[in-house]
């Protein structure tokens, strides 16, 4: 869609100034524009698999990401964000409900989908508040089109060769004789090419410029609810050959190790999508340069996206927020891919700009509370001016912004089913200071202290001197688990749990099997 862009320095960084300089102040409205709603546009921008500290405002300087700073500077960067359960499908879950892992059910990646209905959904709750709801990328929603969740469209982009995508589709158009799927990397693999298409052609860019496109042409008299879902960073990392070369022979934060991890060196099989494994520091470099570009890109994207949403006059009476739906471990620990319970893949991104008006509070802040992907639905039905109907387990982050903190979550539960290996089983609990980590396979455990180690390279646990700390965390896990029964708890102690328990008690499975049987499909595989 569209021609493909100049990719000189000089117009790059025009377009970036312009995209970054457009936050500053509030614009008049662009000539034809709607008449104004009462109530704010609301604007989801989300890519998949993209780690907290891979943010320029987050502290990393080897990561070119000017618009997402711009965002936080603008708004608030929620420096303790996570997601409770670090792979696709539970992740997007809890944003697409407000629950937490054991209330949605979904509690690891084993085949089930979420689910055709919850009784509160993000999209449907703000069609109710009266938005109209567009969904552009990947959603996660599986069968594809087979229920909408309260969006009145989406334009799909998903990671799958069973479908026909309406990417696919459009790429189909206008290179019949190319296959998109065929970039030289299988869709974990840890190596990093440059895109082997022309740059228009990327899903990356293809998800932007329909954004970009909906923003120009919006004329309804209702406000709108944007949601835009980039697949990047995740792998294979493939960006435009210009964003890979930009961080080719940069200064890239080194993988690192710590005093526990020596049993992940070895790899966990010959192909190119293991899970862990000892890599040398160049193979590592390049797997980086080839995220860090991937994130560059996305950034790109969205610096596009704020710029037309400025050109409209609608920048200062929208909310704008910026997520993932986990991180990506990079070699960190020898561990690559998702699923794990350490910082790299539970700590995200999420940023907040607020429209002029609806709240009243200091911009460019770093909140330090600990906030979850359960907090994005009462965020957008806060600030839509609508209401929840339904018990949920999040809480909306516009009374941090304001500065009220009483009464926040003091800890949040993180967990994650079996996945790639029977090993990797594990429930954790932290404050943002401390997180404990209990490992469901054979009881290891495992205790580190955020704050002076926030790379988790010192793991407690066994050490006599923080004994009193194990315990302590060990009885406020046992105390968050005691109400799932006797699997999880028994006799005042934690239980070990070999077998995959890939969804709670809550996930309505009857209901799912129902709905896919309906449609034809026997079994669920995304």
């Amino acid at each position: 869609m569209g021609q493909e862009s100049n990719h000189s320095r000089r117009d790059l960084l025009k377009g970036m100034a312009a995209a970054g300089s457009s936050m500053a102040a509030v614009p008049r409205r662009a000539k034809g524009s709607p008449r104004p709603s009462s109530k704010p546009n609301l604007l989801l921008l989300m890519s998949d698999q993209h780690r907290g500290d891979c943010v320029g405002a987050d502290g990393n300087r080897a990561i070119h990401t000017p618009n997402l700073d711009e965002i936080a500077r603008g708004g608030a960067l929620f420096k303790q964000a996570y997601t409770a359960t670090p792979s696709c499908v539970p992740a997007r879950a809890a944003l697409l409900t407000g629950l937490s892992p054991w209330h949605h059910g979904l509690l690891g990646m084993d085949g089930w989908p979420i689910p055709p209905h919850y009784p509160t959904e993000l999209p449907r709750a703000l069609k109710d508040a009266g938005y109209y709801t567009i969904g552009i990328g990947k959603m996660e929603f599986g069968p594809i089109r087979t229920t909408g969740h309260g969006f009145d469209l989406m334009i799909h982009d998903e990671t799958a060769d069973t479908f026909r995508t309406d990417y696919t589709s459009w790429f189909l158009s206008k290179a019949p004789n190319l296959d998109p799927l065929a970039v030289g990397l299988n869709w974990n693999a840890f190596g990093a090419k440059p895109y082997p298409f022309p740059e228009r052609l990327h899903p990356t860019h293809w998800t932007g410029e329909t954004a970009v496109r909906f923003l120009r042409t919006y004329k309804r008299p209702e406000p709108f609810f944007l949601k835009v879902s980039f697949i990047a960073p995740h792998s294979p990392y493939t960006p435009p050959d210009r964003c890979l070369r930009q961080y080719a022979n940069a200064d890239l934060p080194k993988a690192f190790t710590g005093n526990w991890d020596a049993r992940f060196k070895s790899r966990s099989g010959p192909g190119t999508d293991i899970w862990h494994g000892d890599l040398d520091a160049r193979q590592v470099h390049d797997s980086r340069a080839g995220y860090y570009g991937s994130v560059s890109f996305v950034d790109e994207q969205i610096g596009r996206i704020l710029e037309t949403l400025d050109q409209r006059g609608w920048m200062g009476e929208t909310l704008i927020l910026y997520t993932t739906d986990h991180g990506d471990m990079l070699g960190d620990h020898y561990l690559w891919r998702k699923c794990q319970p350490y910082q790299s893949d539970l700590r995200i991104p999420l940023l907040v700009r607020w429209p002029q008006g609806l709240v009243s509070a200091k911009r460019g802040q770093v909140i330090s509370e600990v906030v979850e992907l359960r907090d994005v639905l009462p965020t957008f039905v806060e600030g839509a001016g609508g209401s929840v109907r339904s018990r949920i387990d999040g809480s909306g982050l516009l009374s941090l912004i304001r500065g009220k903190t009483s009464g926040w979550r003091q800890t949040l539960e993180l967990e994650h089913d079996v996945c790639y290996s029977p090993t990797v089983h594990w429930n954790a609990l932290t404050d943002g200071h401390i997180k404990y980590i209990f490992h469901a396979y054979d009881g290891w455990e495992q205790l580190f202290d955020l704050d002076r180690d926030p790379q988790e390279q010192t793991d407690l646990a066994a050490d006599p001197a923080h004994a009193a700390l194990l315990r302590q965390w060990r009885e406020r896990m046992i105390g968050k688990l005691a109400e799932r029964g006797p699997e999880y708890v028994k006799n005042g102690k934690l239980m070990l749990r070999p077998e995959r328990m890939p969804i709670s008690p809550n996930y309505p499975r009857e209901e799912v099997e129902t709905f896919l049987l309906d449609h034809g499909i026997r079994k669920y595989r995304y």
